[in-house]
């Protein structure tokens, strides 16, 4: 609490996704003022969420920064300095960024994301810190695109600076498809080299100091990449412990990166041999219902950790990463062995939730998701396959 009364803490989009709502019930229940700016129209909030906002904005145009400067200063001439201010999407951080530097919030600001948002400052980063980083670079002329493929050989991988997951991700196998490149080099893009490695993460949460509070790790059954453009079958598991290559780099990687009272995913990519190279990190929780994922391996509430770090100033809680969950996603277009009521009767004693997924996330993590949990990591995979199963 601040020395004036509670803290007041503005979330951007509160009612998205569903499950980030608890972030608003967390920050009340911790004794924060909750405000909220959304798009939602105010009758299509949920009625929980609504009584957890002191004052909800609907703006219909988000992307309208003008307008959102004045709808926070709106609040603000109401309730009072914005003491935090957050939606924990990839979506938002820019326009969070702003209005921290303008109503001067604490945390990031635009210039922090020139390095842990866009991916050459990403791999800046990494080798300062000792992280192994894949060759690349940010994509100029044809003829630096042709000396970087010349240096590294194909295949290699085309990402824009600022993106989520594999959106507008394309890979360059031979010389044929980097004709087509090099008549228009993409905009605002860097090129990488292709290392087909098992993606691991390197999850958790850091306290106002940028100490590591808690840590996951998940695996990923595919990348997501070969997931979005070949339909493959959609997991990923966190399990209970941690290869401790990966932890050693994403806490050094952490610390780089100054992530400071927030939640981070970073992504690394370890091949056959156990090459390990950091592929990105994020500063913000992983996407999906991994938040969750997360409580559910060690009964814990990382909505509330957060918020009470915040709130509070706590920066230590106990835990106990007692049990291996894997999301687990089913695509409506595909025809499956075991049918949904086999999955509940067969799967019961490892099913912690199943539900249809929200459409904006259907394409990378399937329509229908299982989640299943098990202390037994062969245990928990047999029930994968057993869900993914096809006809």
């Amino acid at each position: 609490m601040r020395g004036g009364g509670p803290l007041n803490v503005l979330l951007l989009s509160p009612n998205f996704p569903p499950n980030f709502q608890r972030f608003a019930s967390a920050l009340r229940e911790a004794g924060a003022t909750v405000l909220g700016v959304g798009d939602a129209p105010p009758e299509a909030l949920d009625p929980g969420l609504r009584a957890d906002l002191t004052e909800y904005y609907h703006l219909p145009n988000m992307a309208d920064y003008g307008a959102l400067y004045r709808a926070a200063a709106y609040l603000m001439s109401r309730h009072g300095c914005i003491d935090r201010l957050d939606s924990h999407s990839e979506h938002w951080l820019g326009l969070e960024a702003r209005l921290r530097q303008d109503f001067n919030v604490f945390g990031q600001r635009p210039s922090d994301l020139e390095f842990n948002r866009r991916k050459s400052g990403m791999k800046g980063i990494f080798i300062q810190a000792g992280v192994p980083a894949l060759p690349g670079e940010p994509v100029g002329s044809a003829g630096q695109i042709r000396d970087f493929v010349r240096r590294e050989g194909f295949p290699v991988i085309f990402k824009p600076e600022v993106g989520v997951g594999a959106e507008r991700v394309f890979r360059v196998d031979d010389e044929a498809q980097l004709a087509g490149v090099l008549d228009y080099p993409p905009q605002d893009y860097v090129i990488e080299k292709f290392f087909p490695g098992e993606l691991i993460t390197f999850d958790g949460l850091t306290d106002r100091d940028g100490g590591i509070v808690f840590c996951a790790s998940h695996r990923v059954s595919s990348g997501i990449m070969e997931i979005l453009t070949q339909h493959r079958p959609v997991h990923y598991y966190y399990t209970r412990d941690i290869p401790p290559l990966i932890e050693e780099l994403g806490r050094r990687a952490v610390h780089a990166f100054r992530i400071r009272e927030r939640f981070f995913h970073a992504e690394f990519l370890v091949g056959p041999d156990g090459a390990c190279f950091a592929l990105e990190i994020n500063v913000r929780p992983p996407g999906g219902y991994s938040l969750d994922m997360m409580d559910w391996a060690c009964d814990i509430d990382l909505y509330r950790a957060w918020a009470r770090s915040v709130v509070c100033g706590e920066s230590h809680f106990d835990y106990e990463r007692k049990y291996n969950v894997a999301h687990v996603g089913r695509r409506a277009t595909v025809r499956y062995r075991h049918d949904h009521e086999a999955v509940l009767a067969v799967l019961a004693p490892l099913l912690v939730a199943h539900m249809p997924f929200p459409k904006v996330f259907t394409a990378a993590m399937g329509d229908y998701v299982y989640f299943l949990r098990h202390r037994d990591l062969k245990t928990l995979l047999d029930a994968v396959a057993f869900v993914e199963q096809p006809v």
